[in-house]
């Protein structure tokens, strides 16, 4: 295995799969994440959206794709996170 951050046999850290809402920074995606959860007392559900920023080494994801991000070691002050692919 070598140091590429791009390498597709990273087995360490969450997967989630979110919608790339930003594509304006070079190598890097902005992709949202929408979950529910339900309030411990009143037992309604209700959405949770969190953003983060993922790395895409040839820029090849656009606003509205939806993929799925893999968590790695921090490659900037906000980004650790790397597309691993569209779903």
């Amino acid at each position: 295995m070598t140091n590429d951050p791009t390498n597709k046999e990273i087995k360490k850290g969450r997967i989630l799969t979110g919608m790339v809402v930003s594509d304006k920074m070079n190598k890097t995606v902005v992709v949202e994440i929408t979950r529910l959860r339900k309030h411990p007392k009143y037992k309604k559900y209700f959405k949770i959206t969190r953003k983060f920023k993922a790395h895409d080494e040839n820029n090849t994801y656009r606003i509205g794709d939806k993929v799925n991000i893999q968590e790695i070691r921090p490659m900037s002050k906000y980004k650790r996170w790397i597309v691993i692919g569209k779903v």
